[in-house]
């Protein structure tokens, strides 16, 4: 007669949907074949899963600062005039900011025209989106602490090369910013293969949103410091940018390379307890650290769940570019926002963007864990409001017009809820094939970038050196029907169903474990969707 397992480390829910998988019983959570009592996992206040996410954070948050504190170190390097008081836009010049404008900035060591400072800026996405793939598929097969880790080591060595190259000559400069772009470019593929093989499913919401947040604290930190250090006048000033967030990178490399393993079953130090539990959730094939199978091109590029991912990254890459490289301009060239005032209020999307992100994917896995929403409605839920609630920030903030308070505002609240991405498409990629989650997110992230470096061309033509209030409504009102768009794709087409070229017919191994090709018994396959 059979026995039920024991199940008293769960709550009511859970421990149905457990017996339910025991039994066979196939639920909207997905189906599972369990042979013996779900492991349970550790009680160790400090788990090893949870350092390989806060590593994930920093290194995130650290690429994140050597991408964008060129965007204002520029600033003290170009040699600048006087700007002209340009107040011919529907938004008068407040006496309060016209001083402000007609600053004379410091004069900087290089005579580069707008021109050239696109191309310098730029440089640096040539290098990022070619990596993107090859980062991912490498982190599968030779595993991604080698490669998120070299990735970063190589982005902070070339962050601090950056200074002398730049005094070398402009051609100098633009090598090493694409090179930089190169060694990023891996970064968030290689993590999203690592998190497929660490993070049990029940915990992937609040784990992404804890790493991949790391990219708006670094925007947050990097922002107002890298000001602040391109002021002083040890060394030039500007150089200390690059030199901090470089030489922060290289230490963390070596910390990374000194704690975190590929794998739960490659770590030395792991309890017993936590491996065993993040294996029986993930299963045993999924759980490898490396994987040196084919990979099915053909299946993922029919693979329509795929392709929606992809569109609704598209979207939310062309809003968020137009924030982060347009919204600067808009509040000098409309709004007349003084300098300082703009450098902090644009870090404040940015702000609540992290905070909420945090909340939004806690609140998702508890939803999913009390069978409140399946693992699907909770990814098209909350991706819609990361993109539904932003892109209304933007309509909001074109009908303001003028008042400056009230854009910034509405600008501010309306970024928090681009957190919620975290819970929605960013592990997409997982639910549909652990293994291949690392290089189909490069493919995703890969385009995505590319739709995004076109937004601002395509705003540039529309504006087309006529700063108009009417114009950036333009602007405003594409940045939000394109990001709506796209996530009503994700949602009709959008699948959270592991697919059939995760696990084509082949035997489990456990070779992580002890070297030797034997089956991995006893440990149930998981299926989630």
């Amino acid at each position: 007669m059979a026995v039920e397992p024991s199940l008293d480390f769960l709550d009511d829910d859970n421990a149905e949907l457990v017996i339910n998988a025991s039994r066979g019983r196939e639920t909207e959570y997905g189906t599972s074949s369990l042979n013996q009592p779900p492991a349970q996992d550790t009680n160790d206040w400090i788990k090893c899963r949870t350092v390989v996410g806060f590593m994930g954070f920093l290194g995130l948050a650290l690429v994140y600062a050597m991408r964008v504190n060129l965007s204002v170190v520029i600033v003290a390097m170009v040699n600048s005039t006087v700007p002209e008081d340009n107040n011919n836009t529907a938004c008068p010049v407040a006496p309060e900011y016209h001083r402000s404008i007609l600053t004379v900035p410091k004069k900087g060591e290089f005579n580069w025209d707008e021109r050239t400072q696109g191309m310098i800026l730029g440089s640096f996405f040539y290098g990022y989106v070619l990596t993107q793939v090859p980062g991912g598929r490498l982190a599968e097969q030779y595993g991604a602490k080698r490669v998120f880790g070299w990735g970063i080591f190589f982005t902070a060595l070339f962050t601090i090369l950056s200074p002398p190259a730049a005094r070398i000559g402009t051609g100098a400069f633009v090598f090493v910013r694409i090179l930089e772009g190169l060694g990023e470019g891996v970064a968030f593929p290689s993590m999203c293969a690592m998190l497929a093989r660490w993070i049990p499913p029940l915990e992937r919401n609040t784990f992404a949103a804890a790493v991949y947040s790391g990219s708006n604290f670094g925007t947050i930190v990097s922002m107002p410091l890298s000001g602040y250090l391109a002021d002083v006048e040890f060394m030039g000033g500007w150089p200390l940018a690059f030199y901090v967030f470089g030489g922060l990178g290289v230490v963390w490399s070596i910390v990374w390379w000194w704690i975190i393993y590929d794998s739960p079953a490659t770590h030395p130090k792991i309890s017993s307890e936590e491996r065993n539990y993040i294996i029986t959730c993930l299963g045993p094939e999924n759980a490898q650290s490396k994987d040196d199978g084919d990979f099915p091109w053909v299946e993922i590029f029919r693979c329509v769940p795929f392709w929606a991912i992809m569109v609704t990254q598209c979207g939310m890459a062309w809003a968020f570019y137009t924030q982060l490289t347009e919204m600067p301009t808009y509040m000098d060239q409309i709004l007349h926002f003084n300098l300082e005032a703009n450098a902090t209020l644009t870090s404040l999307p940015y702000l609540t963007s992290w905070i909420s992100s945090l909340c939004f994917s806690r609140f998702a896995d508890w939803l999913i864990a009390k069978r409140h929403l399946s693992p699907l409605a909770s990814m098209k839920v909350f991706n819609s409001l990361a993109s539904i609630v932003p892109s209304i920030g933007f309509i909001g903030a074109a009908l303001a017009g003028c008042d400056r308070m009230l854009v910034m505002t509405i600008i501010s609240l309306s970024g928090a809820f681009v957190g919620a991405q975290y819970a929605g498409n960013q592990m997409n990629h997982i639910a549909l094939s652990p293994r291949f989650a690392g290089t189909m997110y490069g493919m995703t992230n890969g385009v995505a970038n590319l739709c995004g470096f076109l937004a601002p061309y395509t705003i540039g033509s529309i504006i087309n050196n006529h700063e108009t209030v009417g114009r950036w409504q333009i602007v405003f009102f594409l940045a939000a029907a394109v990001n709506i768009a796209t996530n009503i794709v994700y949602v009709i087409f959008g699948s959270a169903q592991e697919q059939p070229f995760n696990n084509p017919p082949r035997q489990h191994y456990n070779s992580d474990l002890d070297g030797q090709k034997e089956p991995l018994l006893g440990v149930p396959e998981v299926s989630y969707r």
